[in-house]
């Protein structure tokens, strides 16, 4: 086999294995996703869990770590919840007050703007988009209701794993260990040590971040007289672990809300001068002292792992998929064979290698 040929094998071989990789990502969604979102939150925990085994055992430390972060995420899906009802509740109303909104938006746009003939009507559409879409939704909730208690078991389960992964992590450590030769294990140390740093400090700063976010977006819409403004801002802060297409999610979410239920010039203008405040905060303070370079992860190809992430596990994907490929970027920095991988993904720049040529 010629070199061009053995090269054209290994580039069919690797497509192949990058295929069936994604495929049984796809397939596999609902057994990997509870558990790698349970090994995420077992490193974010696993700082406090250290602490409280100072002072007692193993076991009830990893249980009572399981139980807060249990208990934090129930009180933040409540909170969601809870608003989302009193939006519903609410809906007859703000359909009647967004029928005048609608109006105006048609006459200008039909008066001002070149494609203005397809507004017409805009009102008619809109109400037949809604009714389609509740429709499409009330023939759901049924399927919703029984796949309930599936997505109440998934839930469920990942803290099962949080815990057995906290109260055996020695046995899974000494596990990998015994995989590879002895001379390998002081950088497989290395490599589990890093690797277990990377997801607590980034989730952690970006989990603060979202508590701050959230208080600056409440203090923001609720002076600019934004409805529902406790909702907004807890998806808009939320929305933050999606890293760049979050924010710009989160600002056409604020501005849709606030141009329906109200059609108010100056709630525009205040959402819009609170978010360039906020993420002037952000950008310039909370990122750099809160969250920080964490995870070592070129700009271009946390955008490029996002957006793949969504193709494969959705909005969930979108979520761990910087982590998860921080995790990714110190494994492939570690192993020699790998490290031009590492190089690439991460924002280290390239240093061409030296073939003693003089510069010109």
């Amino acid at each position: 086999m010629t070199k061009n040929q053995k090269y054209f094998v290994l580039s069919v071989l690797a497509l192949l294995g990058v295929f069936f990789t994604i495929w049984g990502l796809i397939k596999a969604k609902l057994f990997l996703a509870p558990l790698v979102i349970a090994i995420i939150l077992s490193f974010v925990v696993l700082p406090m869990a250290k602490r409280f085994e100072k002072i007692m055992s193993r076991g009830v430390s990893s249980l009572l770590s399981t139980f807060i972060i249990l208990l934090i995420s129930l009180i933040f899906a409540y909170l969601i919840i809870y608003q989302l009802k009193l939006f519903s509740d609410d809906w007859p109303q703000i359909k009647e007050a967004m029928a005048p909104k609608i109006d105006q938006l048609e006459q200008f746009a039909t008066s001002n703007l070149p494609m203005g003939s397809s507004f017409e009507n805009m009102e008619a559409k809109i109400t037949s988009f809604f009714k389609s879409s509740f429709s499409s939704v009330l023939q759901k909730t049924q399927s919703m209701v029984s796949s309930m208690m599936g997505i109440l078991g998934n839930f469920l389960l990942t803290f099962i794993y949080v815990f057995f992964i906290l109260r055996y992590r020695r046995m899974f450590k000494d596990f990998v260990l015994l995989i590879f030769d002895e001379s390998r294990s002081k950088k497989i140390n290395t490599i589990i040590d890093e690797s277990i740093q990377v997801a607590p400090k980034y989730l952690q700063g970006k989990l603060l971040m979202i508590g701050l976010l959230f208080v600056l977006y409440s203090i923001g819409l609720g002076l600019s007289g934004v409805s529902y403004f406790i909702l907004v801002s807890l998806l808009a802060a939320t929305l933050t672990l999606i890293p760049y297409l979050g924010n710009i999610i989160a600002v056409c979410i604020a501005l849709t809300l606030g141009f329906l239920t109200t059609g108010d010039t100056n709630v525009l203008v205040g959402i819009v001068i609170t978010f360039t405040v906020s993420q002037f905060i952000e950008n310039y303070v909370l990122e750099p002292y809160v969250v920080g370079d964490k995870v070592d992860l070129h700009p271009f190809f946390v955008i490029l792992v996002v957006i793949a992430s969504n193709f494969i596990w959705g909005i969930l994907g979108m979520v761990i998929a910087v982590p998860v490929a921080g995790i990714f970027t110190v494994i492939c920095s570690n192993i020699p064979q790998l490290k031009p991988i590492g190089l690439l993904l991460s924002k280290s720049p390239i240093k061409p290698k030296s073939n003693g040529a003089k510069k010109e």
